[in-house]
This record gives C-alpha cells, structure tokens and sequence, in this order.
C-alpha cells in the first residue's frame, strides 16, 4: 500500500493492518519526524513537495525491488507533504515477513532508496530563514551500499 498524502497517520492503525493475519512472523515498522535540528541548526518546521503521480511511480518501483530481494507479504509506506511542524510524522514504512532479518533489511532498504529516489523536495524553516535541503552524502552512500550488496 502505497500513500502520498497531506494528513497524519495513526501508527497504531497501521500496524494493525499490517499484523492482521498470522502467516508472518515479522512486522517491522519506521516513523520518521520533523526534528528541531539539522546540521547544527535550529529547525522550526518543514515544508515538502512532490511531483504527483511520479512520486507514487517511483515508490511503487522501490516496493517491487525489494519484493525482488526478501519475502515479504505486506508492506505499506506512507509519506506526507505540505507543512509540518516540530515532532510532526512525515514518514511511515512498515513490512510484514516470515523472517525477522528479512523484515529488518527490507524496511531499511525501502527509507534508504525512498530518501535518495523519489521525488520529493524539503524546505526547513529555520532560525536562519528557509532552506531548500539537498539529499546528504550519507543518504547517498546508504543506497550504494544496498546497490552493491544486493548486485553481489
């Protein structure tokens, strides 16, 4: 499943989707927030856009590579856009899997590829004015060793 939108969302309600049946042993979940710092900077919120119907394109694409990759049964991954503020969710990647490893890799290779792959741009608010924020370097460094791992 699959969700670009501008409302929250309820983890809770999320799990209990993903952990509604019993032929997984896994569910492994991640929410990223808005912090109030980045780069030693004090951030006051976060404005995201994105490239409707790409954006949706390109996280189907991620999902598909790591079905191709682990055995995974569901997986939802939600991502917000518009203004958000302090503690605000912006992300949610959840996977369901017989294996726990698997589980793990898996939602780990999907917030990895999702930073550095779809289309989305951020904006902080900080105390110093607003910044458009290009992906880090740690990002990037992150999807290459999945590219080299998964390639072996």
């Amino acid at each position: 499943m699959i969700k670009v939108q501008q409302s929250d969302f309820v983890v809770a309600d999320e799990y209990r989707y993903l952990a509604n049946d019993n032929q997984d042993g896994a569910v492994v979940t991640f929410v990223g927030k808005v912090r109030d710092f980045n780069e030693g900077i004090d951030v006051q919120g976060l404005s995201l856009e994105h490239y409707p119907g790409m954006t949706e394109k390109v996280l189907n694409d991620i999902e598909k590579k790591a079905r191709e990759h682990w055995p995974l049964n569901k997986v939802t991954i939600i991502h917000r856009f518009g203004d958000l503020t302090l503690g605000e969710q912006i992300v949610f990647i959840g996977v369901t899997s017989p294996h726990r490893k698997a589980a793990f890799a898996a939602c780990e290779f999907l917030i990895d590829f999702l930073k550095t792959q779809a289309p989305f741009w951020k904006k902080e608010l900080t105390s110093e004015g607003s910044v458009w924020l290009d992906a880090k370097n740690s990002d990037d460094d992150a999807s290459q060793q999945w590219q080299e791992k998964l390639n072996d």
